[in-house]
């Protein structure tokens, strides 16, 4: 006890101190012995106290000690505190005072505890069990641990992180963790977790990331947030980066639109904290990952309308013109709408149309331009300038011609300054940076657009006053045979690598161009000079470049200039400079150093101006142009003819297949127009035959009336002549007997109608005939239904007896109108046979009884349709009928097959009742011989509460167990 207070209030110890490796393993022997908890925690806290100090004696000697602790006292959380604080001191490296060399000591010493602790996986499984529990002294030492050894050992642990079960969902808990302290650890180990690993990178994605950390950073405020919002945006790079599955995710996920209000800036941009900086920079990479060149063009294309249909293209637009942002924003802003432009014509014609804050205003390339113009802006801005215009100028014609017409006399406007004006002005300056940037934007004007490049040769410069303009072709070519005559700053094999590259892109596959080239006599000579020459390292790249425009005014020479065809340019090449000389010297371009690195990326990446040499879709060229050249070099003048029959056949067939294309073209449009008008005459046909249709019903409703009144003019005519037929015939005078006659003719007109009328009866008869047979079968179905439903009601026979007589009284009817049809006709060749003598009494006679049998006929046709909806009706109840008899045999035969069931489990219980009684029966028999045997024994016997003592009783007793087992005999019986 003296001991220990010596040592508490500092009084020197009488004998020597122990050194920190003998207390380390005092204390590794005090957890590994001790049965007390409290003794095993102020062990592990001591531990926890020497492990910054000794870290190498703590890591040897007491990781074993401190796993098992975590493994066996998971129910103390204090101690399991201390021991993933002691391990985390011992794994991690995060002394600040430490010199260089220690540092190196220390980052190895923690790699090998790491990798001594990982060798288990199922500490790192016992790690992850633990960041379950909800104690703050448990969760964020195990975060921090974990943090560390994904530092040491990245890939090892993210494998077995990746095989555990629900690993990746664990720590994903933390991002949900209330205290900030613990999230915001969280998001460093997740950065950790998810760097370089596409698995768990996808499936931390998959685990809602995106919505949780968008949520943190609006929480935090955007871009004015603070070092969480850093930790949120490093996270979603690593999610993001070179992951296209991912990238689906984010773009299908609407979190595009998102991403707009972190660049909402105000109008006062002074004095932006570093943080916002930072944040707005990281902010500008996620959106360049997600459109950066190197995706697959289809994912990028998509995402780059995204953001131009949810507004962030306008807003970084608006950024980027912008007053008081900073230079490394400003030159990020650029890097970014570029890509966000690239290759899409909507973004590039929006883009086209912005208009910077000046007054007048002036669209935002030329603003741009006068930046990669100007010598005194920052290197890096310039680059970002001209990956911008390059980006506007990709796979976009319609810029490409803008930016050449503003270059064309006809267009040019002396007021203001034109994007034309500014490239030549930075073609043409002192400025070796400046002449480089110019021939390259210029050049990405002409980039696989030859009416361009035409329109390009039209272009004409005023040099000096009084002397007469000169092309841009000859001006550059010009420039390029001065070389160091003219003083400029910076680099001078810059400018010329820069307006070889120019002419290089200008003169492929533009044969008009060629031809101009070829037409200055000091051109050719110029090329050949440079070639044949031996030079330094320096001048062997511009030898290179040479070569290639020499070797393009070979390959596209048409032929049109008799000193300089293709085979007298080969044959200069094989006379001044030597046709492996010539080959030699085109490799140079290729086996720069610049070369490859330009080749990669398209976007101007340099270190310092002087790197500034190769432009990304030269190497491209070059790379196509190059094996070309050679071969055509070596080729011979019968080859050459050979090729150029073939080209020519070739050129002949593509015209003759555009030709076609175009009729086929044009055919396919015309049947397209054939297959509307078709459609629109088959709509007016149908139309027409609609109204025809409708017409002819008309007509026939006219035709129908017109009968009828024509039948009711002649009765009344009838009725009016027969009175004067009858007073005519009482007197037979000479002088009458034309009038007789007149009237014969109208009797037998008369007759003829009568005739018709008669027809007309006959149809109508036949129609009666018809229906009764109509009726018939419908007697039958319903006799049929009766014989099938012998359960119907008594009401629905009645209805069809009821309806059985009436169709017997109707075709009765039918018979009698028949008979009197025949008579009817009897009576009428009676009539022309008496015509001459009483054709007045036959016509009355027969009117009337026409009109007799008329009355009927309608009677008879409404009794029919009357009969008719009875037998509807009758046939829709047999129907319902039907329906319910149905229903109630499926209920009938559901009731047979429980009364089956019941059966069945009656039959069952009755065999269960008499096994049970044979049981009961066997268990009487066993009683009744115990109790004879206790009887003979002398012993009492006690049943049902009475000692029965003689035989009487007992055998009493015994009989009516015997009855009463006979009565339940009975009762399962």
């Amino acid at each position: 006890m003296m001991n220990l207070l010596r040592g508490v209030m500092g009084a020197p110890s009488a004998g020597p101190q122990p050194s920190g490796a003998e207390t380390i393993q005092k204390l590794c022997d005090r957890v590994a012995s001790s049965t007390l908890l409290d003794d095993r925690r102020d062990a592990v806290r001591a531990l926890k106290s020497l492990s910054k100090k000794y870290r190498l004696e703590v890591g040897s000697q007491a990781m074993d000690h401190l796993i098992n602790v975590l493994q066996t006292d998971r129910s103390d959380s204090e101690i399991i505190g201390y021991a993933l604080d002691t391990l985390y001191n011992v794994i991690s490296n995060d002394m600040e005072e430490q010199e260089e060399n220690t540092q190196v000591q220390g980052d190895e010493l923690s790699s090998q505890f790491a990798e001594i602790f990982i060798k288990q996986q199922d500490n790192i499984t016992l790690l992850l069990s633990l960041l379950e529990e909800f104690d703050f002294h448990v969760r964020w030492p195990g975060v921090k641990l974990l943090t560390s050894l994904l530092k040491q050992q990245g890939s090892p642990v993210q494998q077995i992180i990746l095989v555990s079960p629900m690993g990746v969902s664990r720590l994903m808990d933390l991002l949900a963790d209330s205290r900030e302290v613990i999230r915001n650890d969280g998001l460093l180990l997740l950065q950790q977790l998810t760097r370089s690993n596409a698995a768990i990178q996808k499936i931390v994605a998959f685990e809602n990331a995106f919505e949780r950390l968008l949520d943190i950073v609006t929480d935090e405020g955007n871009s004015d947030g603070g070092i969480v919002v850093e930790d949120c945006l490093l996270l979603l790079l690593n999610l993001l980066k070179n992951n296209n599955s991912n990238q689906n995710f984010f773009k299908e996920g609407s979190y595009i639109q998102r991403m707009k209000p972190w660049f909402e800036v105000g109008d006062d941009n002074s004095g932006w904290s570093a943080q916002k900086v930072t944040n707005l920079h990281l902010m500008l990479q996620l959106v360049r990952v997600l459109v950066s060149p190197m995706n697959p063009p289809g994912a990028t294309s998509t995402c780059q309308k995204s953001m131009f249909q949810c507004g962030l293209l306008q807003q970084l637009c608006t950024i980027l013109m912008a007053t008081g942002v900073p230079a490394d924003i400003l030159t990020e802003t650029i890097n970014t709408v570029s890509e966000v432009i690239r290759g899409c014509q909507i973004n590039q014609d929006y883009f086209s149309s912005v208009n910077a804050p000046s007054n007048p205003p002036r669209p935002a390339i030329v603003v741009l331009l006068m930046s990669m113009v100007n010598e005194r802006q920052p290197f890096v801005l310039r680059c970002a300038v001209l990956y911008c215009f390059q980006c506007f100028l990709y796979k976009n014609q319609k810029g490409q011609g803008e930016i050449v017409s503003t270059l064309l006399p006809s267009t040019i406007d002396a007021n203001s300054v034109s994007a034309g004006q500014l490239l030549c002005g930075g073609l043409f300056s002192t400025d070796s940076l400046s002449n480089w940037c110019a021939a390259v934007a210029l050049a990405h004007a002409l980039q696989e657009n030859s009416t361009q490049k035409e329109q390009l040769l039209r272009v004409q410069l005023a040099t000096s006053i009084g002397n007469p303009p000169v092309s841009l072709l000859q001006q550059c070519t010009n420039i390029l045979s001065q070389g160091d005559k003219i003083d400029r700053r910076g680099s001078k094999v810059q400018t010329r690598v820069g307006l070889l590259m120019l002419l290089c892109t200008w003169l492929s596959n533009c044969p008009i161009a060629v031809a101009h080239f070829l037409h200055n006599p000091r051109n050719v000579p110029f090329l050949t000079g440079q070639i044949s020459e031996n030079l330094g390292e320096e001048e062997q790249l511009v030898q290179g470049l040479c070569a290639l425009l020499l070797g393009i005014s070979i390959y596209y020479n048409d032929n049109s200039l008799e000193d300089n065809t293709k085979e007298k340019l080969k044959q200069l090449i094989e006379k001044r400079i030597g046709k492996e000389n010539f080959t030699e010297k085109l490799g140079f371009i290729s086996k720069h150093e610049l070369y490859s690195k330009a080749a990669q990326k398209p976007q101007p990446n340099f270190s310092s101006p002087d790197h500034m040499i190769f432009d990304h879709e030269f190497t491209k060229l070059v790379k196509e142009l190059e094996a070309v050249i050679i071969k055509a070099i070596y080729k011979s003048s019968e080859e050459d003819k050979k090729e150029e029959e073939v080209k020519k056949t070739l050129e002949q067939h593509d015209n003759i297949m555009s030709h076609y294309k175009t009729v086929i073209r044009e055919q396919d449009m015309q049947i397209e127009e054939l297959k509307q008008e078709v459609a629109s005459l088959k709509c007016q046909t149908e139309q027409f035959q609609t109204t025809v249709s409708q017409q002819l019903i008309q007509i026939q409703q006219h035709k129908d009336q017109y009968n009828v009144l024509k039948i009711q003019l002649g009765k009344d005519t009838q009725h009016h002549s027969s009175p004067s037929d009858s007073s005519q015939m009482n007197g037979f005078q000479s002088e009458e007997l034309s009038r007789l006659r007149e009237e014969i003719d109208d009797l037998k007109k008369q007759k003829e109608a009568f005739q018709g009328q008669l027809a007309e009866k006959d149809g109508l008869i036949e129609s009666m005939k018809s229906a009764q047979l109509e009726v018939r079968n419908l007697k039958q179905s319903t006799e049929g239904s009766e014989a099938v439903g012998p359960g119907q009601p008594e009401e629905l026979r009645r209805e069809v007896e009821t309806f059985r007589a009436q169709m017997q009284t109707q075709s009765m009817e039918i018979n009698r109108l028949q008979t009197e049809r025949q008579e009817l006709l009897q009576k009428i060749e009676t009539m022309t046979a008496s015509s001459n003598s009483t054709p007045g009494e036959i016509d009355t006679a027969a009117t009337a009884r026409n009109a007799e049998l008329e009355t009927r006929l309608t009677a008879a046709l409404q009794e029919i349709k009357v009969l008719k909806e009875e037998v509807q009706a009758l046939s829709n109840e047999k129907i319902s009928f039907k329906q319910q008899l149905d229903s109630s045999n499926s209920t009938v035969l559901i009731l047979q097959n429980e009364k089956s069931k019941l059966e069945q489990e009656v039959v069952d219980s009755k065999k269960e009742q008499d096994d049970l009684l044979v049981l009961l029966a066997d268990q009487d028999q066993k009683i009744y011989s115990l109790k004879s045997k206790l009887k003979e024994l002398g012993e009492p016997v006690r049943y049902t509460n009475i000692y029965v003592e003689d035989e009487d009783d007992l055998e009493s007793g015994d009989q009516g167990d015997d009855d009463d087992d006979e009565d339940d005999n009975e009762l399962g019986e």
